[in-house]
This record gives structure tokens, sequence and C-alpha cells, in this order.
């Protein structure tokens, strides 16, 4: 992803944290820029590494912690929980919101790619768990698979 286009989905999270009355502070961006960089999954001792190398800056592994909770909950950042690790939200630059997020992940090579299930989906399996008196919490689906380059 080119500077350009980091710095524009940059401004528009910080468009959208105003709105919600979240401030991205310079620490928060910071860490929403390597995620913003990256082509696959951080985990935030890879974020704390990153910022050390590439910015000549240290930060405590516990406050990325406490940031990537932060941008979490703003919708700017998934955690993928099967690996423990980050992703920027592919949807930063939308205005619209989103109820969940669904991710592709390769087993072989890591590879990830945010999805968007149809909404009705999301009803049905919330519907199923109900039935089962069971309420979900949805955050983050992940479907692990092969991706088109594994296969061959």
């Amino acid at each position: 992803m080119s500077i350009e286009s980091i710095n524009t989905l940059l401004n528009k999270a910080e468009v959208k944290c105003n709105q919600s009355g979240t401030k991205l502070t310079l620490k928060r961006k910071l860490i929403l820029q390597q995620l913003l960089e990256s082509d696959r999954l951080l985990s935030a001792y890879e974020i704390v590494e990153r910022i050390k190398v590439k910015e000549n800056n240290t930060m405590p592994a516990m406050s990325v912690y406490r940031i990537l909770g932060i941008l979490e909950s703003s919708n700017l950042v998934h955690k993928i929980e099967s690996q423990n690790k980050y992703i920027a939200c592919s949807h930063i630059k939308c205005n619209h919101s989103h109820q969940s997020a669904q991710f592709l992940i390769c087993e072989k090579c890591d590879f990830i790619k945010e999805i968007n299930l149809n909404h009705t989906v999301i009803e049905n399996i919330d519907h199923l768990s109900e039935q089962e008196n069971f309420k979900l919490k949805f955050s983050v689906m992940e479907f692990k698979g092969v991706c088109q380059n594994c296969q061959t």
C-alpha cells in the first residue's frame, strides 16, 4: 500500500474516531499505521519491534495491547483470536458500520482476506443460537482453509 493510501486511511480513521468521541492519538495512529503497512497479521510484540526499528521509538507491549483494544473497540482493527494477532479493518474508508468481521485464513501461508457475509447469514446463525438459549457475541468469524496459491 502506498504512503498516500495509508495517510488517507489514517485521516479517515481520525474522522471516525472524532465522530465516535474517541481520539486517534499519535501512539494509536502509529500502531494503526504499522498494521496498515503490513501485508500480514501482526502480534503486539511484532508491532513493538516494528516501531523500534522503523520509528526508533520504544513502546511497552502492555501499552500496545491496551491501544489495540481501543482500536478494536473503535472498529479500526480486528483481533484474529486463533493466532492472537491483529489486522487493520479493510473497511476504514467506509462510512457505514459493520456488525461483525469475517476472514478467510490460509492454513499454509497465513494469507488473510476480510470478506462480507450477507447479513441474513449472520442473522440465521444468531437465530439458531437463540433457539439453543445461547447468546452469541459476534466480533470476528474465522474460516480456515487453503488459498489458491497454496492449492497449486
